[in-house]
């Protein structure tokens, strides 16, 4: 006759084949799935070789200069002279780093957004006694903050706020040449 102490033997053995069942079973797929990842890394390496050595043989200079004499006409290339490279330090700032407008309080008590720039023409009438020019206090504007975006506040710009396509909802960025709406 059975005991209770069998059947809850038999119980656990059965709980514990299952158990050891599942997880044999997902062990195999995860070990499918990374065979699966393997051949995927393989085959983009492949890839990634294969574009280099294309890449190579695109760039070898005799190849490159027989296409030159080709098109030479057409494309009238001319070599780049050492004035047309510019260091890190000359490029324009990007905009994250831009510093934000400065406000002003105008004569009818509203604020406006000053750009960068108008801020150093503001100090050219205070440098006039100072000996220095207006053109170094302007430029001395620019490099404390090069390539400052324009803005035109919407208080200064016109009273009417209702045309939609005014020059108030325009912001003017000056390092890539847009105007943004």
């Amino acid at each position: 006759m059975l005991r209770t102490a069998d059947i809850i033997m038999i119980l656990m053995m059965t709980a514990a084949a299952t158990v050891t069942y599942s997880i044999k079973h997902r062990a195999e797929l995860k070990l499918e799935e990374v065979r699966k990842l393997e051949s995927e890394i393989r085959l983009e390496r492949d890839t990634i070789d294969l574009l280099k050595a294309d890449w190579a043989l695109l760039t070898q200079p005799n190849r490159l200069q027989r296409l030159i004499d080709a098109y030479q006409a057409d494309l009238q290339l001319v070599p780049t002279a050492s004035t047309q490279l510019a260091q890190p330090s000359e490029l324009p700032m990007l905009k994250a780093d831009v510093p934000p407008p400065k406000e002003e309080i105008g004569k009818d008590g509203k604020k406006k957004s000053v750009p960068v720039a108008a801020a150093g023409k503001q100090a050219a009438p205070q440098a006039a006694g100072s000996g220095e020019s207006v053109e170094s206090i302007i430029a001395g504007a620019g490099a404390a903050a090069p390539a400052a975006p324009a803005t035109v506040d919407a208080a200064a710009a016109a009273p009417d706020d209702s045309e939609e396509g005014s020059v108030m909802n325009q912001t003017d960025d000056m390092s890539t040449g847009s105007v943004e709406q």
